[in-house]
């Protein structure tokens, strides 16, 4: 287990690791400017390939922090099984909440999609901002990875990406019951949440032709945010993750 010293070392993730590796761009405004690193200083770079690389700051340039690698481990906090979630399309910035709480749980994909009843939108900006919290989110959990963050433009697209997972699921409020057991849960995970106006009784169906297993959250009537990251940590929880 790694010590609180070593929680403290700041990480940053780069397109690809060699002996020595510059931050550029958006971590290399966040380490000069907004951490104040500087040559000396140690930091963990991160590629995505789910290796950590030790290195230490060894020049400054304009616009750039060289780093020198000075050893690599593999990451410890991925999970064991892929869970990805599909989540529709939230208004304000509950997309965003989802995708950051869905990074901390463990999720190695994170699917936006539109349905019948969406009543938010999406664009390149608003996918840059959710891969730029999925990637904040990912550093503050010391993970090794951040989740792929997807757009589709309609439901039948993101169910249609889920072939290779064992489990579907799909979270519906007029679902009468449970058709899988979360607590037996072994095996890859995919998991649909609808929007604010949740889903129509024809894409529920569409959902059950797909292989898609119907479930219920309970009695009461949750937040479409509340479902997303209520379903994800009960799914981590019964695959082991957050034991």
């Amino acid at each position: 287990m790694r010590s609180a010293v070593d929680m403290t070392i700041r990480r940053f993730f780069v397109d690809a690791v060699a002996r020595e590796t510059a931050l550029t761009g958006e971590e290399y405004a966040h380490a000069k400017n907004v951490l104040r690193l500087g040559i000396g200083d140690e930091v963990v770079l991160l590629d995505g390939s789910g290796k950590e690389y030790d290195a230490v700051i060894c020049r400054a340039e304009k616009g750039a922090l060289f780093c020198n690698v000075v050893g690599e481990r593999p990451g410890e906090k991925e999970p064991q099984t892929r869970v990805k979630l599909l989540a529709g399309a939230l208004k304000g910035d509950k997309t965003e909440l989802i995708v950051q709480k869905a990074t901390e749980l463990g999720v190695t994909e994170i699917g936006i999609f539109l349905s019948r009843f969406s009543s938010a939108y999406m664009n390149e900006n608003k996918l840059e901002r959710l891969k730029k919290v999925a990637r904040e989110a990912a550093k503050q959990c010391l993970r090794s990875r951040v989740p792929e963050i997807v757009f589709y433009a309609n439901l039948s697209s993101a169910l249609a990406s889920c072939g290779g997972y064992v489990n579907r699921l799909f979270a519906c409020e007029f679902a009468e019951k449970s058709d899988a057991d979360l607590a037996a849960l072994h095996g890859s995970c995919a998991l649909v949440v609808g929007s604010e106006g949740g889903f129509s009784e024809e894409e529920f169906a569409m959902a059950q032709d797909s292989g898609f297993a119907g479930i219920t959250l309970g009695r009461r009537i949750l937040r479409a945010e509340t479902a997303a990251i209520a379903l994800t940590a009960v799914v981590m929880f019964a695959l082991g993750e957050l034991r």
